[in-house]
């Protein structure tokens, strides 16, 4: 009966194929904005954990002041020693790895190029700690940090400035005052929240120290890059370091912190629940249009019941039962949602390629979303053709027979 029903519904749906399209629009344009949202949220979400992913392993910064806010708020507050890093990495369980860094902004000269780079001091935990591998060439060791070896290792927008496409490994280049060998091009990481990844020049902190801008003081280092272990709470980890930190910098009891710890774990975790939050919310709006559509559908199949009201009365006059008369106009509402469903369904797709090409986020297809929006989409038909069909089968035989 089901079947016998289908093919009546599709047969009454090819009578009038434009006013079938227009009445399934709303379905059609609502599956493949859910769709189209939701996909595209999550795959914002997993570019935003990428993003964060690639400034470092677990990575916790270590950095003076009370918080990120303020440019005030590490005014004369003491930064921090070779020696803290040291203390971290070695008094401190799950640790993978502590570097410390001293940045400077400084001038960087290749023939007749020039620009102002930003200069990164420090040792070679600091590769393993935040992601960095070579394109070409290798980065610094331990000889050439205890040696104070004029070598760097040069992001690839350095790399774009100042030797276009030629090889940079090898060449020469002025910092500041000094001159140094590049023997290692990093390789591309892109825009992150904090900027250019690849504009970066990255050498041994005793370099820095020696040769570019001196040491005055032993409380010298800018950050403190610190690797947890996978299998270690970030949480308790921050705790361990904080007390650490607050027994070198001799803090009392009635003292606030004088540094803070920045967790790229918990960032990427909170950002990435606000984004599926925000994708759910515009998924939820984008649902309105269904409802629309599902209205669409119950107007269209009142008229369809009036001016097939002769036929159901012939149909109930040689014995067709009121609930055989109600399956067949819901079947028929049901397939036109299931259509609007379908299509929609293709345009999401197409569109969530394109656009996650244009904005530049992974292309995540989900198959649990797309059934679930073609179900919603043919529980709609179920739920707005329920009225004209009842109507139809609540007819009397004799007054739908003498219609006009």
């Amino acid at each position: 009966m089901i079947a016998n029903a289908f093919f009546i519904a599709v047969r009454e749906i090819g009578r009038n194929l434009t006013r079938a399209f227009l009445t399934v629009l709303g379905i059609f344009i609502g599956v493949a904005a859910i769709i189209t949202m939701v996909t595209l949220g999550q795959g914002a979400t997993l570019a935003v954990k990428a993003q964060i992913s690639n400034l470092g392993n677990n990575l916790l910064t270590l950095r003076p002041g009370a918080g990120f806010g303020s440019r005030t708020s590490s005014a004369g507050v003491p930064h921090f020693t070779e020696k803290d890093a040291t203390a971290i990495g070695e008094q401190i369980a799950g640790i993978a790895a502590a570097a410390p860094v001293r940045t400077a902004s400084l001038s960087t000269i290749y023939l007749q190029n020039a620009r102002l780079s930003a200069i990164t001091g420090t040792t070679p935990a600091y590769f393993q700690i935040n992601k960095w591998k070579t394109a070409e060439g290798r980065t610094f060791n331990d000889a050439d940090l205890r040696s104070g070896a004029a070598v760097c290792v040069i992001g690839n927008t350095v790399r774009k400035e100042l030797f276009g496409r030629d090889n940079p490994i090898g060449a020469r280049i002025r910092i500041g005052k000094a001159s140094c060998e590049v023997i290692g091009l990093l390789i591309a990481k892109g825009q992150a929240g904090m900027g250019d990844q690849d504009d970066t020049i990255i050498m041994p902190l005793s370099t820095l120290q020696r040769r570019l801008i001196g040491k005055i003081s032993a409380h010298d280092i800018n950050q403190i890059s610190i690797s947890a272990q996978d299998s270690v709470d970030s949480g308790a980890l921050i705790s361990e370091i904080t007390l650490l930190m607050r027994q070198r910098r001799n803090l009392q009891r009635n003292q606030d912190n004088n540094f803070n710890i920045f967790d790229t774990r918990q960032i990427a975790e909170t950002l990435g629940a606000t984004t599926q939050l925000m994708t759910m919310l515009l998924a939820a709006v984008a649902g309105v249009s269904l409802l629309v559509g599902g209205i669409g559908i119950m107007n269209i199949m009142l008229v369809s019941v009036t001016e097939r009201t002769r036929e159901i009365g012939i149909r109930l006059a040689i014995g067709a039962t009121g609930n055989e008369v109600l399956l067949q106009f819901l079947v028929e509402a049901v397939t036109l949602s299931c259509v609007g469903g379908i299509l929609g369904i293709l345009l999401a797709l197409g569109l969530c390629a394109g656009l996650a090409s244009i904005i530049q986020v992974p292309f995540n297809f989900n198959v649990q979303i797309n059934v679930i929006a073609f179900l919603f989409a043919a529980a709609v038909g179920v739920v707005f053709g329920y009225t004209p069909a009842r109507r139809a089968a609540r007819l009397n035989p004799i007054d739908a027979l003498r219609h006009e």
